[in-house]
């Protein structure tokens, strides 16, 4: 099983050790991207940080994110699960995962990045701002940049499991699974459920939305779930007390949708 899951707009910052070392990273065919998503941020940060904060959509109160994104090859990295905090990263609770759930999480987990393309949780990658939304002025819009490494490197990276898509849609932008990979991918939304004058209403709200994802793979990382489908996928998320409501696709080449209904977040 691989789950794709959308980074965090705030990351952990401090902490002692090693700077980055780009060869270091998970899905090395990405490389070359990396490396020049990585020149142009720094080199634009470093300029005029007005700039700068424009084309990262960074208030005034922001600023100083600009300056340590200058830093990158220099700051302090550390694994991606500490690096993205957040809701849905709350939620997951990487850090108090027992030793056979965690590494499950360190085989299935692969966080979408403006900046990096895709990291494993293990990979070590410095603090930094650039949301997969920004458009640089030499490279363009990152969700168009990556989708042509993504498309070279990502079908191996799925291999021949289920491929649980929990991104945004600004990531999911990057790659789209086709063919065969699609048919076995399944896509979450996340249905707040409320009765208001004793008639259901649904909607989708952020925080159910990240909290539930992000408890969703804490449960099947525990469980030791490993679906191999989109159909067993829903089996075993109803086994784990989930309300799911399933479409399978209409034709071949595309993905399943899942809603998962929910009334209240549970810790």
């Amino acid at each position: 099983m691989l789950v794709l899951l959308p980074p965090s707009e705030g990351k952990a910052a401090g902490g002692s050790g090693a700077p980055l070392k780009p060869e270091s990273l998970s899905l090395p065919g990405l490389a070359p991207a990396r490396a020049a998503v990585l020149e142009e941020l720094v080199e634009l940060c470093a300029g005029d940080e007005l700039k700068a904060r424009e084309v990262l959509g960074l208030s005034e109160g922001l600023r100083g994110e600009v300056a340590k994104n200058v830093e990158l090859r220099s700051a302090v990295a550390r694994p991606a699960g500490e690096i993205y905090t957040g809701v849905l990263y709350d939620a997951l609770g990487l850090a108090d995962l027992p030793a056979a759930a965690r590494k499950r999480a360190q085989d299935a987990l692969l966080v979408f990045s403006g900046l990096w393309g895709a990291v494993r949780i293990t990979d070590r990658i410095p603090s930094y701002r650039c949301s997969m939304g920004v458009k640089l002025p030499g490279l363009g819009a990152l969700g168009a940049y990556w989708r042509g490494p993504m498309a070279s490197v990502l079908p191996e990276a799925a291999g021949e499991g289920l491929v649980l898509d929990l991104r945004s849609s600004a990531y999911a932008a990057a790659w789209k699974p086709k063919g065969e990979v699609a048919g076995r991918t399944a896509t979450v939304r996340v249905l707040h459920s409320q009765v208001v004058d004793g008639v259901e209403k649904r909607s989708v709200v952020s925080h159910f939305n990240k909290a539930t994802k992000g408890r969703l793979v804490r449960d099947l990382l525990l469980a030791g779930a490993a679906p191999a489908s989109p159909a067993e996928l829903v089996t075993a998320l109803r086994d784990l007390g989930y309300v799911v409501e399933a479409e399978p696709p209409a034709k071949p080449g595309k993905a399943w949708s899942l809603d998962v209904v929910v009334t209240q977040i549970h810790h």
